[in-house]
């Protein structure tokens, strides 16, 4: 409001304006939450050097960070991980169901996912599989030729679609699923889908790539987002329901250390001194 002192800019996924509202004696943030190097004026070396110069580097991921600093001499960059709210206990008997819940895009895997059920469904009575997404965050996603592609192979292989669904409806699919699956070819900065998978009780395969082990760490499945490496580890978490149920605890606890609480508080730290922790 005018009149009022300006304490701090805080500027979240634009280098571009972040350098250009910067000014001198106000504590400036610039917040990344995708990969810098797909940044205006953050994509070279020099770019970033001039950024650490002017301004405190805040990562919601260490995947992030090092894509910062990558090529530069070591410079303060924080790390506050992306964080969840409390979820309500998860069930203690789940359905046979293996889930994809996200982008029904080729960058989240949505067909190798489609091409392993293809390949462990006909082997594995009793169990069936589902997406829940669509291309777009709407419930008006139109059909991409990606999706038209991928409508009749989903048929053939027993996985139904379920469409773009509201947050609560995803995480009760997450809920009754016994297996979540995140093959995600991109590298994904973090991935929230898998924290929300685990933290929801479920046995989670998910892509070794960008930021997901930070996520899974050592109680998810890693599998490369390729049929038949992530039918292998279907195949091996649905006859194995006893490591089923460990994984999924051991999920649950490791989610809550992503909890909102310890964010906040290390955002409040962060602000009150001004990017210098």
């Amino acid at each position: 409001m005018k009149g009022l002192p300006l304490t701090g800019i805080e500027v979240h996924n634009r280098p571009e304006i972040a350098l250009r509202v910067a000014m001198p004696g106000v504590p400036m943030m610039l917040w990344l939450n995708n990969d810098p190097r797909h940044m205006r004026q953050a994509r070279t070396p020099a770019d970033r050097a001039r950024i650490a110069r002017r301004m405190h580097v805040v990562t919601a991921y260490k995947w992030l960070r090092d894509r910062f600093q990558e090529g530069l001499p070591p410079t303060a960059v924080t790390v506050i991980p992306n964080c969840l709210e409390p979820l309500p206990a998860p069930p203690t008997v789940r359905e046979n169901l293996i889930v994809f819940a996200g982008r029904v895009v080729a960058d989240k895997g949505a067909d190798a996912f489609v091409a392993a059920c293809a390949r462990v469904l006909p082997g594995l009575p009793g169990w069936s599989a589902e997406m829940v997404g669509a291309d777009r965050f709407s419930p008006n996603a139109p059909d991409t030729p990606f999706l038209t592609a991928l409508r009749p192979a989903a048929a053939a292989a027993g996985v139904a679609l379920r469409g773009h669904q509201p947050h609560d409806a995803v995480l009760n699919a997450m809920r009754r699923a016994a297996i979540i699956v995140v093959p995600s070819r991109w590298p994904e900065p973090f991935g929230l889908v898998a924290l929300e998978a685990m933290a929801c009780g479920a046995a989670v395969i998910c892509s070794p790539r960008g930021g997901l082990p930070e996520v899974g760490g050592d109680v998810v499945l890693y599998a490369e987002p390729e049929p038949d490496t992530l039918a292998a580890a279907i195949r091996t978490l649905a006859h194995d329901p006893v490591r089923r149920t460990a994984m999924g605890r051991a999920g649950v606890a490791r989610a809550q250390e992503f909890g909102v609480d310890r964010a906040v508080a290390a955002l409040a730290q962060l602000r009150r001194t001004g990017g210098d922790l």
